[in-house]
């Protein structure tokens, strides 16, 4: 018999085997960076504050307040570390001498007020990393970089790179806050070319036809007519170019209309009056991921068609989407929200509904990130497409000889991460409100960062979906950590390029001390 160790039996081999493993490390470096900034960030006081019900009877003494409503008795402890429900006579409460490391009230509940205005308050010491505030708040600016991490991950893990992420984000929440803000009680927006309708409709139905046209012409075999001794040729990708071109010039004109009307909302002239529920919602998410997927086409059809390296291609569109950014606003801030309603508050909107509010958390967000995480395992794992995704990034030479379309995969790629890009529009432009061209400035170095500590390979072949979305955790628990102990902002980026370094040299090295870890 064997002495080998069993993997399932011998904790020593399970423990080693768990800690080769990127996601399983990298989850052990943040509940020990958590644990960090819970001991060095200190305590700061926050106010509780509970209004007494109308028609209540309040007693108080020296040790507690005891109020009466509605048969229910609640007793509020004036002093001690902690209370305890008081008994139904109103007894006095016992004071619990517990230290976690989430400080509980030391200074006790206070009576204020009298009559109808009563209310009672406390002073409340609590960690000011470990609360649950701060960790919601950290996990929702996370769930920005991590859907954009999960993208960023595809594509470096084909080999390539995307810079223009962060402006891709910019451009589709611009576009998002000016179809949500637009009026639709004023009828459907009247796009215009050349001065006239007409003309509009007309380049939208060539636009549309030369693309499916050319998607129809593109793979067919040229043909040969052995009369005339002619070959009769196709150019099935300069129609997809020119359909997409016109598609993109009508698009814009449309945009440009609902901005010309949203404008006049703007300024008051009309009221507010975006979609209910969850028609915002889809429209929202049609707009931003549309606008993103194209963005991302752009991206990969350029870097296919022209030959040239991802990293040239997409400094450029960054800087070009960038400045289309400013170009249907004159470079002013987009808000959708509706105006309050004189009659009562306003029906549930598209905020409404990303903002939920539960148990008090904004979940949300934290749920799109986690379902875009595991779309993304899944893509990349248990789908032909992701196969071929790793297969070129691992030897892009290999696998053209294996049959693999790589042109067609790298376009494919890239609109999935432009896709991406405008999801994580869509959650920031339900969240904040609205849109700034200066959105997502700097979340291309974010996004690569936390694709990258999460054990994506910058030459290509190997990335997680799951590394990703807990590289853009730790990310977000830097930035936030630097906060906590008051360090100056402007060292964030040396921090977050410092930490790049060390999470490729540290891959490096466990990639020679470990072969077989993945």
């Amino acid at each position: 018999m064997s002495d080998r160790p069993n993997a399932f039996t011998s904790p020593a081999t399970w423990l080693r085997r768990l800690l080769v493993v990127q996601e399983s490390g990298l989850a052990l470096v943040i509940l020990l960076f958590c644990v960090a900034l819970a001991l060095l960030s200190g305590t700061a006081a926050t106010l509780d504050f509970r209004k007494v019900p109308a028609g209540a009877t309040v007693t108080e003494t020296d040790a507690a307040i005891t109020v009466v409503h509605d048969g229910e008795t609640k007793v509020y402890s004036k002093q001690g570390v902690g209370t305890m429900p008081g008994a139904g006579d109103g007894s006095s409460l016992v004071a619990r001498s517990i230290r976690p490391i989430i400080a509980p009230a030391r200074t006790g509940w206070e009576l204020r007020g009298a009559g109808d205005d009563q209310s009672l308050r406390r002073t409340r010491l609590r960690n000011t990393f470990l609360n649950l505030e701060n960790l919601m708040e950290v996990l929702v600016n996370s769930s920005f970089i991590a859907v954009l991490a999960v993208g960023v991950t595809c594509v470096i893990t084909l080999g390539g790179i995307d810079l223009s992420i962060g402006s891709t984000y910019a451009l589709a929440a611009i576009f998002g806050a000016i179809a949500l803000r637009y009026p639709f009680s004023e009828g459907f927006p009247q796009a215009t070319l050349g001065g006239g309708q007409a003309l509009w409709w007309g380049v939208l139905a060539l636009g549309a036809l030369m693309l499916v046209g050319g998607n129809a012409l593109k793979g067919m075999r040229f043909t040969h007519d052995a009369d005339a001794g002619v070959a009769v040729r196709t150019s099935p990708g300069v129609l997809i170019w020119v359909g997409l071109g016109l598609l993109i010039a009508a698009g814009w004109q449309f945009m440009d209309a609902m901005q010309a009307v949203g404008s006049r909302v703007q300024s008051g002239e009309l009221p507010r009056s975006p979609l209910p529920g969850i028609s915002g919602v889809m429209l929202a998410l049609i707009v931003c991921g549309l606008v993103g997927g194209v963005c991302g086409w752009i991206n990969g059809a350029l870097i296919v068609g022209l030959r040239v390296h991802p990293f040239i291609i997409t400094l450029g569109t960054m800087a070009a989407y960038r400045g289309l950014t400013a170009l249907p606003t004159n470079a002013q801030s987009v808000g959708y929200l509706a105006d309050p309603s004189p009659n009562g508050p306003s029906p549930a909107g598209f905020q409404d509904i990303i903002k939920f509010t539960f148990l008090g958390v904004t979940p949300v967000p934290v749920l799109v990130m986690i379902l875009v995480c595991l779309l993304g395992v899944f893509f990349l794992t248990q789908t032909v497409l992701g196969r071929r995704v790793f297969a070129i990034g691992g030897n892009e030479t290999a696998a053209a000889y294996a049959g693999i379309p790589v042109g067609r995969v790298k376009t494919i790629t890239y609109t999935i991460m432009g896709a991406l890009a405008g999801v994580a529009a869509f959650l920031y432009l339900g969240y904040f409100g609205g849109a700034e061209p200066a959105a997502g400035t700097g979340y291309e170095l974010k996004a690569i960062a936390a694709a990258v500590i999460g054990g994506a390979s910058l030459s290509g072949g190997r990335g997680s979906a799951l590394g990703a979305v807990l590289g853009a955790i730790l990310v977000q628990l830097i930035d936030n950590g630097m906060v906590m102990l008051r360090i100056d902002q402007s060292y964030n980026n040396i921090v977050l390029g410092g930490a790049i370094i060390a999470a490729v040299v540290l891959d490096q090295l466990k990639s020679r001390l470990v072969p077989t870890g993945r």
